[in-house]
C-alpha cells in the first residue's frame, strides 16, 4: 500500500531547525517565508540564539509581527535597544531589547506555543547543553543569545546560562519529529570577523569619548582592528560554533539544507533585515529546488 511519505517530493510535514548567527539569522524570516510558499507545513521549531528568536516568533504565530517591528530599526534604534554596563563580565546588559520585543510580541509559555518548539542555551558552570521546551518564550530566548562577553548571562537555580551557540549551534537533534517529516536545516553560522568594528561603531555613537564607559571599552576594544583580546575571543568563538554545526550535520543530516555562510555580514548588522531575509529566501529556494531535482 502507497503511503503519501513513501515519496519525498510529496511530503509537506517539516521539522525546521535555525542556528546561531547573530544579525545574519534574519535570513531565517525569509527561509520561513519561501517554505510555506512552497506549500510547507512547520509541524515543530527549534533553534539557537537567533535562530531560538526567530522560531520562538514563528512558534507564537507573530513572526509578521516581529518583522514589521524589524523594518522599524535603523542604527539610532539599535543604539538606544542597547542599555550598556559597566560590568566585568558583559557590555550589555540585554534587558532594554526583550522588554522592547514584550511591546510588539507578549510573553507566553512555551507549552502554549501553536507548534512544539525548543530553544538551546549553555550551562557556563556544568558546560552541558540546557534544552527550554517549557516556560517563559523570552526566558528561554534571552539565555539562548546571551554571547559571552556581550550580554549578561542569565541565572536560572544553579545555573549560568550562556548563548546556546558555543554547544549547540544547530541543534537538528533537538526538534521534535514525526513520521515521514522532512528535516530542514538553516545555517547561517558562518565566521564573524568584522565584529569588533562595528561594535566599537555603536558604542562611540552612544558614549562620551571621556566617559568611563568608554576608557574600559577603549582598552578591551582598541582601535586596531588587528589580533586582540576581542578579536581572538570572537575568532575563536566563530571558529568553534562553525565546527560545531557542520558536526552536527554529519551527525543528524537533513533532508534540505539551506546553508548561507554570508561572511559579509556581521552580527550588528540587525538594521538590514530586508537584505538577509531576501538572501535568505533564495537561499532556500534553490536548496528546495535541488532536493526535488535528486
Amino acid at each position: 500500500m502507497f503511503h503519501w511519505f513513501d515519496n519525498k517530493k510529496e511530503r509537506k510535514e517539516v521539522a525546521l531547525v535555525l542556528s546561531t548567527g547573530g544579525a545574519r539569522g534574519l535570513a531565517h524570516i525569509g527561509a520561513i517565508d519561501e517554505l510555506l510558499d512552497h506549500d510547507y507545513h512547520i509541524h515543530s521549531v527549534a533553534g539557537t540564539s537567533m535562530g531560538a528568536l526567530i522560531g520562538g516568533m514563528y512558534a507564537a504565530g507573530k513572526l509578521d509581527d516581529f518583522r514589521e517591528w524589524m523594518l522599524t530599526i535603523d542604527r539610532k534604534k539599535i543604539i538606544k535597544l542597547l542599555d550598556f554596563s559597566l560590568s566585568q563580565h558583559h557590555i550589555v546588559k540585554g534587558e532594554r531589547i526583550i522588554e522592547a520585543m514584550k511591546s510588539v510580541v507578549p510573553d507566553v509559555r512555551i507549552e502554549d506555543l501553536e507548534i512544539p518548539y525548543c530553544a538551546i542555551a549553555t550551562d557556563a558552570v556544568s558546560g552541558t547543553e540546557v534544552v527550554f521546551t517549557h516556560g517563559s518564550l523570552y526566558e528561554a530566548i534571552r539565555a539562548s543569545i546571551s554571547l559571552p562577553l556581550f550580554f549578561s548571562p542569565v541565572r536560572l537555580d544553579d545555573k549560568i546560562l550562556i548563548d546556546g551557540g558555543l554547544i549547540n549551534p544547530l541543534p537538528l537533534n533537538r526538534v521534535k519529529r514525526q513520521k515521514g517529516d522532512l528535516l530542514v536545516a538553516v545555517n547561517v553560522s558562518g565566521h564573524d570577523y568584522r565584529g569588533q568594528v562595528e561594535l566599537r561603531k555603536m558604542i562611540r555613537e552612544q558614549q562620551n569619548e571621556k566617559s568611563r564607559f568608554m576608557s574600559l571599552i577603549n582598552k578591551f576594544l582598541p582601535d586596531d582592528a588587528g589580533m586582540n583580546y576581542y578579536t581572538l575571543l570572537n575568532r575563536s568563538t566563530s571558529i568553534m560554533i562553525n565546527r560545531n554545526a557542520q558536526l552536527q550535520l554529519k551527525l543528524t543530516p537533513p533532508d534540505i539544507l539551506v546553508d548561507i555562510p554570508m561572511n559579509r555580514y556581521d552580527t550588528f548588522d540587525f538594521d538590514k533585515m530586508e537584505r538577509l531575509a531576501a538572501i535568505g529566501r533564495t537561499k532556500t529556494h534553490r536548496a528546495i529546488d535541488r532536493f526535488l531535482k535528486e
